[in-house]
């Protein structure tokens, strides 16, 4: 009897691990289940709009989700309409893939004013993510503040300053870019606590802020080492030589000529939000190197801004039915093991760290597990599923449905955007009962 295998979530940790288990051969069933009608979760939600490119990837996930072994069901929420140890009693392997959507706090003093966004908030909202369609964040201000020296800091802050024009081959959503494009912001402080060394950005983000059509890369030169210092492993220290000299060439531009501006600060670490109901500021303390760590001097600074976005890190939230580390905000598993029968993958066993394809070994790994915790199927699986769906009256979006979704919001783009997603759930279902 086939294996029969469920996983949770539908991003790449969840595709990665059905394409593994494809891989290895073993003779099973894959059942790949979103509370969303639309697979792809990060890729669709948390790429940047202007990188199309490395929304890409989703061809090979496609040609997965096509495969006879798998099935795709959208629409369908865990706990709400099956819960966890229902699945388990279904399925002979669960995979929970279900990621970090929620974001980690600052806290400090006032970052509950109006004003203060995460960002994994903010951008869902600019992806058009239908949990934040009725968002409405603060853009009616001239400078603005985005605590994190990583890539998705990075992409925030490049999407606050590019011109329609800049954004014309993306997928942001009229709604995000009309608010945007209103927004009097001409200030944005990309701010780390760490030096420019260890910032986590890739170059190819690096170097895209140079190019800009009406915004400015600020570097202060005195911020930059001479040299990145002892860094053991030789790819790390490529790239952070090659972000060092991309800063460097940012701090050697000649100021003014352009309208909007991108400043990027070090050694500094947010302290107090500042203002009254809404945000006015934000206060610093600078830092500095003590050895491996990073202290704080006791000099503060304040910046005046009136939208915060910190962009520190994801977080995941307790799944119902299985093991949490709320300290860690992951499943506590085994590399990848959590119970029998049950497995994790992606953010929700390791953390939010890396780029997409960070989570390949985790399904490769997960797909191990399976075969040789598994080797023959007893549970009926996706027959089961569908059953208990049908009782409880879930609409579930099959991957035909959710192509037929796709190929409406390519015909309703405008050139030359990719396409016009849909920003709502029942959006989604309406454009079904019309297909």
């Amino acid at each position: 009897m086939s294996v029969s295998v469920a996983i949770v979530g539908t991003g790449p940790a969840g595709f990665y691990t059905a394409e593994a288990l494809l891989r290895k051969g073993l003779d099973c069933t894959i059942d790949l289940i979103d509370r969303l009608p639309t697979p792809y979760g990060l890729i669709r939600f948390g790429v940047a709009p202007d990188h199309q490119t490395t929304k890409k990837v989703t061809r090979n996930f496609e040609k997965t989700a096509l495969n006879e072994r798998c099935r795709f069901f959208g629409n369908v929420t865990l706990g709400r309409d099956v819960t966890l140890n229902e699945l388990r009693g279904m399925y002979d392997a669960v995979v929970l893939a279900v990621g970090a959507d929620n974001d980690r706090r600052l806290g400090i003093p006032g970052e509950d004013k109006r004003g203060v966004l995460g960002s994994a908030t903010f951008v869902g909202w600019y992806n058009a993510h239908p949990d934040l369609r009725d968002l409405v964040p603060v853009l009616d201000t001239p400078a603005a503040v985005v605590i994190g020296n990583g890539n998705v800091a990075i992409d925030v802050a490049r999407v606050l300053v590019k011109t329609a024009a800049e954004m014309a081959e993306s997928d942001l959503p009229e709604f995000a870019a009309r608010a945007i494009q209103a927004s009097p912001i001409r200030d944005v402080h990309l701010v780390g606590r760490r030096g420019p060394v260890e910032a986590k950005f890739t170059n190819v983000e690096l170097r895209e802020m140079g190019h800009l059509d009406v915004a400015q890369a600020v570097v202060d030169a005195k911020d930059l080492p001479d040299v990145v210092g002892d860094v053991e492993d030789d790819r790390d220290r490529r790239l952070k030589e090659k972000n060092l000299a991309t800063l460097r060439e940012f701090a050697a531009q000649p100021a003014g000529g352009k309208t909007r501006r991108v400043h990027f600060l070090f050694y500094a670490s947010p302290v107090e939000i500042l203002g009254g109901e809404r945000v006015e500021g934000v206060r610093f303390e600078r830092t500095k190197r003590d050895g491996d760590r990073v202290v704080g001097t006791g000099q503060t600074f304040d910046i005046a801004c009136g939208l915060v976005i910190p962009a520190i890190g994801y977080r995941s939230l307790p799944v119902d039915g299985a093991p949490f580390d709320s300290r860690k905000d992951i499943v506590v598993n085994d590399e990848g093991r959590v119970a029998p029968g049950l497995y994790a993958v992606g953010w929700l066993r390791r953390g939010p760290s890396g780029v997409i394809a960070t989570n390949r070994p985790d399904g490769v790994a997960v797909a191990e597990h399976i075969a040789a915790d598994i080797p023959t199927g007893a549970k009926p699986g996706r027959v089961a599923l569908e059953k208990h769906l049908a009782a409880r009256g879930v609409r579930v979006v099959s991957f035909g449905d959710w192509q037929a979704i796709e190929q409406a919001e390519i015909a309703a783009a405008h050139a030359p955007a990719p396409r016009r997603k849909f920003e709502r759930v029942t959006d989604m279902l309406a454009q079904l009962e019309k297909s």
